[in-house]
């Protein structure tokens, strides 16, 4: 019995996958998921993009700052309150 059981389930499970495949190719076709991303929605792409864009600024905001008190400690001669000295 169990033989048969193990025999049937590899496949109904690859059975019962195919509509979750046709599924996804049915939403890349209608533009709502992208081949390049797959599993991604058109507005989960969007705004990973925009994320990507913001965390770079982000970034790049950072660096600035910290560039900024470096030269004022520098100019002032003291070390910004709280830094570990090393």
């Amino acid at each position: 019995m169990l033989d048969v059981i193990l025999t049937i389930l590899p496949a109904s499970l690859s059975q019962a996958a195919t509509p979750f495949a046709r599924v996804a190719q049915t939403d890349r076709h209608e533009g709502r998921r992208e081949a390049a991303a797959p599993g991604l929605t058109a507005f989960e792409r969007d705004e990973l993009t925009r994320l990507r864009r913001e965390n770079k600024q982000l970034r790049l905001e950072r660096d600035i700052l910290s560039k900024a008190a470096a030269w004022f400690a520098r100019e002032t001669g003291t070390l910004p309150s709280g830094s570990s000295g090393s």
